[in-house]
């Protein structure tokens, strides 16, 4: 007997022990008690993103009311949250329900081998220096959507030659001292626009380099209404009631944005001038050339970016980089930024699947092949979902809906004595791109990326109550999701 077939058995295998993974489990034990399952986590602490990044000044860019579990309240004062809090919450979740026992740490997984006559997936790791094998009915990919090993890195000219530091958020160097340095931002996305009020309170000035501008919106980072349920109602039914008031707020600002793009970029825009004050460059800096939405828009928390410029300790530049110097960033117009530091918040490089190599009996599969159906499994990979979140609002929320239609998806298959779920392509149905947004990093991963479909059940809904209809109350049986028994593939 091969060390494959002779591995451990587990009904279903959670892949990943960040936000995702922990909230899979929890659905998991609760509506499936009986079942074997375990997570599998390459780093040696959960919490993904939260537990990876360690930058000055890391938060979340969603509010904690929709990024927080629906099963677990958010209690905590800030709804715009810090990475350890939000690492903590994790935590908390993870061990309070017993999740935590179930967490195989250092398990990086490389590869899974689909067998249609085994009705078996066999998974393979990497663990202390050695190859490890499990066996699952079933895989849940809860391991994010970008690469924790590498981040986007443009290369530039002369980098060789500066006297500074370049570091990367992504691996924020422990220790790094930019107490009374100049430091650089390059970039203008969530990251930049979290790391530069965060690094201006100590450094001597921070300037956020961008090549265009992003739209910057800011919220409060404690939310009054919260506050105010939680003083008259259990803190379930606040956390509920607070949650709900989020989410149809955030769905209609963001179809006012679609509808009406240019109402929607002129308010942005004059909210952005209010902040900084007459005669701040609005029109250079803080006035993007595309839709609101088009790509994601940023949020400051009680306007902090804004705050930071307003006092001095920041400044904005709109410029390419020609080359390093010794002393800084020389730019295409011929500006010389002095640094000491310079911060490369260039983006994240997308990793679909966790970049592990799956074959589906002997052949292998690429996801830029597949159709998503549903936003959740990739046509021809049976047994497996993908859990991807939301671009227009918190990822908790489309991976809440996930999770449970993969308990309700096992229930089925369970009371009609069938091995195997997969879907196939259909014929007529047009591709269109997975993700319509125009950011770099998605432009970047087309060839990585799987479609969409022009009509249901191919299409991924940036919309909460159109998938929760779909995914929650839709039927499992639809007429797309084929089923079998082990030997075939249905």
């Amino acid at each position: 007997m091969t060390e494959a077939a002779a591995a451990p058995f587990f009904d279903v295998l959670i892949v990943g022990a960040g936000l995702s993974g922990i909230g899979a489990a929890w659905h998991l034990q609760r509506g499936c008690p009986g079942k074997t399952w375990a997570i599998l986590e390459a780093r040696a602490a959960l919490g993904g993103t939260w537990d990876l990044f360690r930058y000055p000044g890391v938060r979340s860019d969603s509010d904690m009311y929709t990024l927080g579990y629906a099963f677990r309240p958010w209690t905590e004062g800030k709804a715009i949250a810090d990475g350890p809090s939000i690492r903590r919450y994790i935590a908390q979740t993870a061990r309070d329900n017993g999740i935590d026992r179930h967490i195989r740490y250092g398990h990086k997984v490389v590869g899974a081998h689909w067998s249609s006559i085994d009705a078996c997936w066999r998974v393979e790791a990497e663990h202390d220096g050695r190859r490890v094998w499990l066996r699952t009915r079933f895989l849940a990919m809860c391991s994010g959507y970008y690469s924790y090993d590498e981040a986007y890195r443009p290369r530039f000219d002369g980098e060789d030659a500066f006297a500074g530091r370049i570091v990367q958020p992504q691996f924020w160097p422990a220790g790094l001292d930019y107490r009374g340095r100049r430091v650089v931002v390059v970039g203008s996305g969530a990251t930049a626009v979290t790391l530069v009020p965060a690094m201006a309170r100590d450094a001597a000035h921070v300037t956020m380099l961008q090549r265009s501008p992003t739209y910057v919106v800011s919220r409060p980072s404690e939310y009054g209404f919260a506050q105010r349920l939680r003083r008259w109602l259990p803190a379930r039914a606040a956390y509920a009631l607070t949650r709900w008031r989020v989410i149809v707020e955030s769905m209609l600002l963001y179809r006012v944005a679609r509808s009406k793009p240019e109402l929607a970029k002129r308010r942005i825009v004059e909210m952005a001038r209010h902040q900084l004050g007459p005669g701040y460059d609005v029109d250079t800096h803080f006035t993007p050339g595309y839709k609101p939405w088009d790509q994601r828009v940023c949020v400051v928390p009680d306007g902090d970016l804004f705050r930071a410029i307003r006092t001095g300790r920041a400044s904005v530049a709109t410029d390419r980089i020609q080359r390093f110097t010794p002393e800084g960033l020389l730019l295409e117009s011929g500006r010389l930024l002095p640094a000491d530091v310079v911060v490369l918040a260039t983006g994240l490089r997308i990793k679909l699947l966790g970049g592990i190599a799956i074959t589906v009996d002997g052949k292998p599969f690429r996801p830029n092949d597949a159709m998503s159906y549903k936003g959740m499994m990739l046509s021809g990979l049976p047994n497996c979902v993908l859990t991807f979140g939301y671009t227009n609002a918190s990822w908790t929320l489309k991976a809440d809906l996930t999770a449970a239609w993969v308990v309700r998806l096992l229930r089925h298959m369970d009371r009609e004595g069938q091995d195997v779920a997969v879907v196939h392509r259909e014929p007529g149905v047009e591709p269109e791109p997975f993700l319509g947004f125009t950011s770099g990093y998605v432009q970047r991963a087309h060839a990585e990326l799987p479609q969409q479909g022009s009509r249901k059940p191919w299409q991924v809904y940036q919309n909460y109550v159109q998938d929760m209809l779909t995914i929650r109350y839709g039927r499992i049986a639809d007429g797309v999701l084929r089923f079998g028994r082990k030997g075939a593939m249905p």
